[in-house]
């Protein structure tokens, strides 16, 4: 029970204080020749309203294999079974902001015909009412799609919709960098955009390998604190989003916090006034409306060595919560906020 809870709150970024992160994953399939590698697994990234965050264990999918690169029929590995698509589909409904992008990047976004109301990028993305939290089966078959793609299930909707003969894809959140890869290669291959799926993994990674040349390696690591609601929820190294914050040589001040190895411990003022971060990453700021005035404006917190040095990074809560191709622009805002840093040590 605890699980699917969790699993509701990862399924979108939620547009209120306190909420979290949308969800993907992958699992097992067989078909012709070329592999395309898909380990996925279920992740945490998401802040609860008001109770502590609980967790979904992880699964390890083995790879998906397609007849070629664009070639159908195709047999799709996720997180709850496997689909095979018979032709590229031309009516995707999207019930994932994650998910959405994705598939825009990759040059599906004429095959995209619906998305849920939380999909609120790109731009050009034909957002609709549908609920990515509470989706009704026959409200997403009224789009008469040939796939849809889910964050989590929320209770038999994969099953009512593949009763109507509409194939599904379920991913849950990305554990690791190399899992948000295997999304983007799996929606690549579903939808017959397997070249260009490539493409976009080959210019994420390109860039986390040259933040990981450029600022790992540091001798005494910088410090940080990332936000993710203003009850001081925070992520630990161990999470997806801790795994970029690592790219660039940072040490989170949270691990220690973590005993239960959970990823999304909740801090208390004390302890991050004591932890004295030398950077604070604030994840909240569409959410709960949170910047570097208010943070400062917090009972001793003026006197932290960020608010001082001026390195309390407001990010974009969609942003720093989704796993897609704007990795790149998360990673490059920490980079820019360690670079920032490093400048004011020198002056």
């Amino acid at each position: 029970m605890r699980k699917l809870a969790m699993a509701a709150a990862l399924a979108v970024t939620v547009a209120a204080c306190g909420g979290g992160m949308d969800a993907s994953a992958d699992p097992p399939a067989t078909t012709t020749a070329t592999t395309v590698a898909t380990t996925a697994q279920a992740i945490t990234t998401a802040v609860p309203t008001s109770t502590a965050p609980t967790s979904t264990a992880p699964t390890t999918a083995p790879p998906i294999t397609t007849a070629a690169p664009a070639a159908f029929p195709v047999t799709v590995v996720h997180s709850t079974g496997l689909v095979t698509l018979e032709a590229a589909p031309r009516a995707i409904v999207s019930l994932s902001p994650t998910a959405t992008e994705i598939l825009f990047s990759i040059g599906a976004d004429a095959q995209v015909m619906a998305v849920d109301s939380q999909s609120n990028y790109p731009e050009t993305a034909p957002i609709t009412d549908l609920s990515a939290f509470e989706p009704s089966v026959e409200a997403i078959a009224g789009f008469e799609p040939d796939l849809v793609v889910m964050s989590f299930d929320p209770g038999d909707i994969e099953s009512g919709l593949t009763a109507l003969g509409i194939p599904v894809i379920v991913q849950f959140a990305a554990l690791s960098l190399e899992d948000a890869y295997s999304q983007i290669e799996q929606l690549g291959a579903a939808t017959g955009n397997a070249g260009a799926a490539a493409a976009l993994i080959a210019d994420i990674r390109g860039t986390v390998d040259q933040l990981a040349q450029d600022y790992g390696g540091r001798q005494k690591p910088l410090t940080y604190y990332h936000e993710l609601d203003n009850t001081f929820y925070s992520v630990t190294s161990a999470t997806f989003i801790g795994e970029l914050y690592s790219v660039v040589g940072l040490e989170n001040v949270a691990d220690p916090a973590d005993a239960e190895g959970y990823g999304y411990p909740q801090l208390s003022p004390e302890f991050i006034l004591e932890a004295d971060p030398d950077l604070i990453f604030l994840a909240d700021t569409k959410c709960c409306g949170q910047d570097a005035t208010t943070l400062a404006a917090r009972p001793g917190w003026d006197q932290l060595s960020a608010v001082r040095h001026g390195t309390v990074v407001a990010l974009d809560d969609d942003v720093a919560s989704r796993w897609g191709p704007r990795i790149v622009d998360f990673l490059e805002a920490i980079a820019d906020a360690v670079a920032r840093y490093e400048a004011v040590l020198t002056e």
